[in-house]
């Protein structure tokens, strides 16, 4: 869904067809999209357009390069329990 509105805006209907999804799963994924600040929609008629919100995935970016050497740590003791 993020990879098809890289794209451009697009209609929850055209969000659906090529996942195969139903229209109620498509808006609960947008929910938790909005919901993270990554996109947003606007009712136009009868027609619901979704776009991204680059604003929240500079944020969620910098959240993520926070964490790094954290998340880089700890892969490193999984692979050494591992046995990798």
């Amino acid at each position: 869904m993020v990879e098809r509105l890289r794209a451009g805006p697009a209609s929850v209907s055209q969000l659906a067809e090529p996942l195969g999804i139903t229209l109620t799963a498509v808006t609960q994924h947008l929910k938790v999209l909005e919901e993270a600040k990554l996109a947003s929609t606007l009712k136009t008629g009868r027609v619901r357009v979704c776009r991204l919100e680059t604003a929240g995935f500079a944020l969620l970016e910098t959240w993520a390069r926070a964490r790094r050497n954290e998340w880089d740590r700890r892969l490193e003791r999984l692979g050494d329990l591992l046995g990798g």
